[in-house]
């Protein structure tokens, strides 16, 4: 179950998402939904309502360097919007509330 669930997504509009109980996670990106579903339940002892996903395409990146141009694509991922029963709720970030 870890191998699915690589990390959470903290950035300002994930934390404002928090107040309507949807966190969002970066997961493997053969992950399918009912995994996804399973594995936040096993991992916060949470109650899951839904599950969206978004894959993100890896962008080309390139730059001019003394030998010429250098060529690189970063990574495709998978994002996954879950959105938690009510009552439930995770604290992702220790010390946010003091």
């Amino acid at each position: 179950m870890i191998e699915i669930i690589k990390k959470p997504i903290i950035t300002e509009k994930a934390m404002k998402l928090g107040e309507q109980r949807q966190y969002v996670f970066e997961v493997d990106v053969e992950a399918n939904k009912i995994q996804i579903k399973q594995a936040v339940e096993k991992m916060f002892d949470v109650k899951v309502e839904s599950v969206r996903t978004v894959r993100l395409k890896g962008k080309v990146k390139r730059r001019f360097t003394r030998r010429g141009f250098n060529y690189g694509k970063t990574p495709q991922r998978k994002k996954a919007y879950v959105t938690l029963q009510e009552g439930y709720s995770i604290e992702l970030v220790s010390g946010a509330e003091t």
